[in-house]
């Protein structure tokens, strides 16, 4: 999903943050937290350099750990183990704003982009819609499909939230 993750996220954790969902946190953490939802909107999607320079696009980039969410579930709770362990309330907000924007990340490419929601125990891919391959050039396949606009329609709803502001 090309364009879903970035503004999904920042709608995301905008609403977190407007809720006042992150406990006991000082208002100069605010930008510090939105920064972090946009990394993690964007962090499974690290292993595209992988996929394009190392292993030549040999084979589907969901299928790395970057898209696992067993990973990322154990890498949270020993996070927040540390937070809690530390009573870092900071930390662990921060690691809630992280894991559920890498969570949304998650859920949105099982729209239209095959996931392993069961690895390392099952190789099955579980996918919502499916995107046939009408065009030589693979991003076409996408940008053609109705789920683009999907995820275009979410662009709009974004002007409520700029620019960002925490009251």
């Amino acid at each position: 999903m090309f364009i879903a993750h970035l503004p999904a996220g920042y709608l995301w954790t905008c609403w977190f943050l407007r809720r006042r969902f992150v406990a006991d946190v000082p208002s100069s953490w605010y930008w510090k937290l939105m920064a972090l939802g946009l990394v993690g909107s964007l962090l499974p999607d690290l292993d595209v350099f992988y996929f394009y320079f190392i292993d030549l696009r040999q084979r589907l980039h969901h299928g790395y750990w970057t898209h696992i969410p067993l990973y990322w579930f154990l890498l949270f709770m020993l996070s927040l183990m540390a937070a809690l362990i530390l009573k870092k309330l900071g930390l662990r907000s921060a690691m809630v704003v992280l894991f559920f924007n890498v969570c949304l990340h998650l859920v949105l490419d099982t729209i239209v982009g095959k996931m392993r929601w069961l690895a390392p125990f099952s190789s099955r891919d579980f996918v919502m819609f499916d995107v046939p391959a009408q065009y030589a050039w693979w991003i076409w396949n996408f940008i053609l499909h109705w789920s683009f606009f999907l995820r275009l329609s979410s662009l709009p709803g974004q002007e409520c939230y700029l620019p960002f502001r925490c009251e």
